[in-house]
């Protein structure tokens, strides 16, 4: 099978990762398109072997990009056609049925209850959403909980599949010589109470409240790994209350696939170390040292932890947004043995308390999660074991169920234009007489 995936751009982000791990694992012929230009996920994708095109766009009503993206389906051959994010999906499905092809399936990764991806779900996006999403023959949502809003908002239910976003669990293991080499490259105390998040620096994600939560807490340290428009008035808060040099705002890192993801110096506005994922020289290094008992080296140039690593040094990692699709980054810190404080995480929330004992639901609000922080904090909670929710999220599992998609969204389609046979010339059409009909049985008959 050959699958077009078309997502909006590859910057760092939950679905252009999620991508990534999927493409690995897909017994499919891939190849990717992004609407935008390229990203550090790009980069990663292409180094693992699947060919990945940019368009270019240039804003959301750039519309030049349709008969560019459907002539670029059409020529490639393709299958079936695999959308994901807001934008890609509108204008995916549109080109697809453009080139002719009706085996489309669009995924639905950050779809919440007032907002998808960040865009205010006004009567205009939700309309176009519908109108497009009937162009496809499938629609999957990573969570229980997007399927239920997609069929509230009318989506048939027969072309509602949930398929769970999924994680490589072996790669956020808790290394503790990773956790000594981040904490001294970060200039932390190895005995400090760190706590950490994670994602993109947008409003809705509520990063504030974590900061200033974090601000009231003496001694405690926060590792806030994630770029966006939110970073300077993060840092001003942190500055205004006097903790500055507590709240360490990382920048992009490098994700759990090794992609390293931020600029020259953008990690540790606080520390000025910059970090590389495992495998650099100097990480190696450190690590090494540290499993020997030696004291790490100090921070060098150029190397930045991942996510991995970063989750090793913490001690509770808290996700304070109030309205998630599914709450990859909540699994992934699980994965590590963390505590977790959530305000709204579908991967827990779907299932029942004793999936996902380390993690607990707060109220929004800067106090309540100042107070279960000062909590845990008194409890000393340490590590956890790998709680059941990890291995029901396995990217194995999420690629087999998606390839079950395809193969009935490609089955009940109707197949490619180029692909059609084509009709005899109505002039070579010999017709055939009918055959001869045998006489209906009388009423009467025994027949």
């Amino acid at each position: 099978m050959k699958v077009l995936h078309v997502i909006t751009g590859l910057d760092m982000g939950g679905a252009e990762q999620q991508l990534r791990l999927l493409l690995r694992r897909l017994p499919a012929q891939c190849e990717v398109v992004t609407l935008t230009g390229p990203g550090p996920v790009a980069d990663g994708i292409e180094a693992d072997g699947t060919p990945v095109t940019h368009l270019g766009m240039t804003g959301d009503r750039d519309l030049t990009v349709l008969p560019r993206l459907s002539a670029l389906i059409r020529a490639g051959g393709y299958d079936l056609v695999h959308t994901h994010l807001y934008r890609a999906c509108v204008y995916g499905r549109i080109a697809a049925r453009m080139a002719g092809v009706r085996a489309v399936v669009a995924t639905e990764h950050s779809l919440g209850d007032a907002v998808i991806e960040g865009r205010r779900l006004t009567r205009g996006v939700r309309a176009l959403y519908r109108a497009t999403e009937r162009l496809g023959a499938a629609t999957v949502a990573v969570s229980d909980t997007v399927a239920a809003r997609l069929l509230r908002w009318g989506v048939p239910e027969r072309r509602v599949h949930v398929v769970h976003s999924g994680i490589e669990a072996h790669r956020f293991g808790f290394d503790p010589a990773a956790r000594a080499l981040v904490r001294t490259r970060l200039g932390l105390p190895l005995d400090a109470f760190v706590v950490g998040g994670a994602g993109r620096l947008v409003p809705g994600k509520r990063f504030d409240v974590l900061v200033r939560a974090v601000t009231q807490l003496p001694g405690v340290h926060l590792l806030l790994a994630g770029e966006g428009p939110e970073r300077e008035t993060l840092r001003r808060t942190a500055e205004q209350f006097g903790s500055g040099d507590r709240i360490h705002l990382l920048g992009a890192v490098g994700d759990a696939s090794g992609v390293s993801a931020a600029p020259p110096g953008a990690v540790g506005d606080a520390s000025g170390v910059s970090a590389a994922p495992p495998g650099a020289v100097g990480y190696a290094a450190g690590v090494q040292a540290a499993s020997a008992g030696a004291a790490p080296p100090s921070a060098t140039p150029g190397c930045r932890p991942d996510i991995p690593g970063l989750l090793s040094a913490l001690d509770v990692f808290v996700s304070p947004s109030p309205d998630e699709a599914f709450g990859l980054a909540v699994v992934e810190a699980l994965a590590s043995g963390l505590q977790v404080l959530y305000g709204s995480c579908p991967a827990v929330e779907d299932l029942p308390a004793d999936q996902a004992p380390g993690a607990r639901r707060f109220s929004p609000g800067v106090h309540e999660l100042g107070t279960a922080l000062r909590e845990l904090r008194r409890n000393e909670p340490g590590r956890l074991p790998v709680p059941p929710v990890v291995r029901r999220y396995d990217i194995a599992r999420s690629a087999e169920a998606l390839m079950s998609v395809y193969e009935q969204a490609v089955a009940t389609a109707a197949p490619p234009r180029w692909r059609r046979p084509v009709p005899a010339h109505p002039s070579a059409v010999v017709p055939l007489p009918d055959a001869p009909r045998s006489p209906a049985p009388s009423p009467l008959s025994n027949r």
